[in-house]
């Protein structure tokens, strides 16, 4: 997520924030054979997460908490970040901020104001292939020339008098031993830098920068999904849980000290001395079940993972980010593209390229809703090659009949379609590709609201409704990343499935209305969109950096 431009970004031009989903009415998809419509529900029933398995889902993911609490080498990271406290929206001043984490990294120079105005004048900085896979050094030493670069242009509006805080968005997994220092578990999207696992970023990033002697002192490392909280909790003070949802998927949230069973007691105190700080805890949850013991996985994500850069790692991030639905949905196209089962059985040479079919792809169908599905004709047709007829010397039937148990029913296309040459994709080959995008989608937002329900759960009496007072004025949650921001139906279906969650919880009974009221679960459980999150949260975590740095040991 940090630095990159989300994959749903490029197509999504409508000026609202959130396009609503089309969805396809299952009844009336005219299928082609009784072996097509077989197919396509055992698919419904692969990728649909009833609400007891969305539940069971939901408590393994809370235990898988508490364990990452305990001790180290969890499947949960549950990272200390050492952030303690919260902010208050009265924090000022100049502060620089490097966001890297996928494509691109961005530069931000961040101005705080009294009354939680934020201002941002920043840069962003494309990153060569070779960089992400060369000596570590190399990648570092690209960061701070950025940095250079950046102050140079901006000479007029930086103050030459002292020396800028900075906080670092390194949205890899890191543990963290310090507020501003910490070491690399392990590189993600697409990264392989060798030698740097084990190391800590920030202290490569800070000899890179007085090499070249700027004058920036790395005061905070953070993931971007920690920025995310900090940023909302900066204008909106009930903020506990951070989220992205983009083109990675991570969680953050502010836990009791206490809590942590694994932490430092000499350093954060006893249970007693402990139980009065709060610290927010970076989940890492991309990894969660990567034992394979409570999620519902495909042939489809199977080969997903085996085809990634990591595989059997990062197994939960792989099922929901938008790095990969796109993918996802490429092999279930491929799968009923090899069985007969759509586009007369074949395939393009676009789609059988890995990772070209792209979330955005997916965007654009969820919209549709014209009556010839016209956005997804332009998909499929257009950008991907399917539909066409490549030897003119093969003849082209109007009739399907695959096997014995299908009934004849002649191909049904729109005007201006060939038979023999140009584009033929069916209205049935349409209606069920734009069925599969959505399951596909649907089924991120279920695991994506499972993963916040654990976190609301978790932290509930301890961090935001410890009394009643509390609980009726609710939570906050700030979200950053492009699958809840511009993937149609993606907030909704992920409000539907905490909605089902919460059902079936008593202790949460409390967040839906009571009689005579018209509160909504949403008015409770407050969604935000946390635009550029990740670089105003590091300027904030710079803040608390320097405050901590400030006050006396304790």
């Amino acid at each position: 997520m940090g630095g990159d431009q989300d994959p749903t970004r490029a197509l999504v031009t409508k000026s609202h924030l959130r396009p609503a989903r089309t969805s396809i009415t299952r009844s009336k998809i005219i299928y082609e054979s009784k072996r097509q419509k077989l197919a396509v529900a055992s698919l419904i029933q692969e990728f649909t997460i009833l609400p007891a398995k969305l539940k069971e889902i939901k408590d393994h993911f809370k235990s898988e908490m508490v364990k990452g609490l305990a001790k180290q080498g969890e499947t949960l990271a549950m990272v200390q970040t050492h952030i303690l406290g919260r902010l208050n929206g009265s924090e000022t001043g100049t502060y620089l901020t490097l966001d890297i984490g996928g494509t691109y990294l961005r530069v931000v120079l961040v101005e705080l104001s009294q009354g939680s105005q934020v201002s941002t004048k920043q840069k962003k900085y494309a990153i060569d292939s070779q960089l992400k896979v060369g000596e570590p050094k190399l990648l570092f030493d690209f960061m701070a020339s950025c940095i250079d670069s950046f102050l140079v242009a901006n000479d007029a509006v930086i103050p030459k008098e002292r020396q800028l805080e900075l906080g670092f968005t390194f949205s890899f997994p890191v543990l963290q031993t310090g507020i501003n220092s910490g070491t690399l578990i392990d590189w993600t999207k697409g990264y392989s830098c060798h030698g740097m696992v084990g190391k800590d970023p920030a202290e490569f990033l800070q000899q890179a920068l007085l090499s070249r002697n700027v004058k920036v002192n790395v005061s905070a490392l953070m993931n971007d999904t920690v920025g995310t909280l900090l940023s909302h909790a900066y204008q909106h003070p009930r903020t506990v849980v951070g989220f992205g949802l983009g083109t990675g998927s991570n969680g953050a949230y502010i836990e009791r000290v206490d809590r942590i069973r694994k932490r430092d007691t000499a350093a954060l105190g006893d249970d007693v001395e402990a139980s009065a700080q709060e610290m927010v805890i970076n989940i890492e949850f991309g990894a969660f079940d990567n034992e394979r013991t409570v999620l519902p996985i495909t042939m489809f994500d199977n080969k997903v993972d085996r085809k990634s850069l990591n595989p059997s790692k990062q197994l939960f991030e792989k099922m929901v980010a938008g790095m990969y639905l796109g993918e996802i949905t490429r092999n279930v196209l491929l799968d009923m593209i090899d069985n007969r089962l759509l586009f007369r059985g074949q395939s393009s040479r676009k789609l059988g390229t890995p990772w070209a079919f792209l979330t955005e792809h997916m965007s654009v169908i969820e919209e549709d809703s014209t009556p010839e599905l016209d956005e997804v004709r332009r998909v499929l047709e257009d950008n991907l090659g399917l539909g066409l007829v490549e030897s003119s010397e093969t003849p082209v039937s109007t009739n399907v009949l695959a096997d014995s148990t299908d009934v004849e029913v002649p191909v049904q296309t729109s005007g201006g379609e060939s038979q023999r040459g140009g584009a033929v994709t069916t209205l049935a080959d349409r209606q069920i590709v734009k069925l599969i995008v959505e399951l596909v989608g649907q089924r991120s937002a279920r695991f994506a609201a499972a993963a916040l329900g654990g976190m609301l759960e978790h932290t509930m009496g301890y961090t935001w409704a410890r009394d009643e007072v509390e609980k009726q004025e609710g939570v906050d949650i700030g979200v950053d990343g492009s699958l809840y921001g511009f993937y149609p139906g993606y907030e909704s279906d992920l409000m539907s499935g905490l909605e089902e969650l919460f059902a079936l919880e008593a202790g949460m009974s409390f967040l839906f209305a009571k009689e005579g009221k018209n509160e909504k679960l949403k008015d409770r459980v407050r969604l935000g969109r946390c635009l550029d999150g990740s670089s105003v949260g590091a300027a904030l975590g710079a803040v608390l950096a320097t405050r901590s740095a400030a006050q006396p040991p304790c």
